[in-house]
């Protein structure tokens, strides 16, 4: 199954993260699939980029958010 997950880049107490698409087994920062946008919670307010079109093209073939990238879109919208 495929998920759309975050994944930790940046160094310790700096953490910005990515949203991917990957397969649901893989490890956290694992071999991704697509880099889908970025989440900078570092800033005030939370920075989120992310390409639209393709996160509505992963969720229409089926792929499912983590709870923490529901929670991220639902804030952004």
């Amino acid at each position: 199954m495929v998920k759309i997950k975050l994944t930790q880049t940046g160094s310790r107490n700096r953490k910005t993260y990515r949203i991917v698409v990957m397969e649901e087994g893989k490890r956290r920062d694992g071999r991704h699939i697509e880099i889908l946008g970025v989440y900078n919670p570092l800033v005030k307010p939370a920075q989120v980029t992310i390409k639209e079109d393709r996160l509505k093209y992963w969720l229409s073939v089926g792929a499912q958010e983590t709870d923490g990238v529901k929670n991220i879109l639902a804030k952004k919208s």
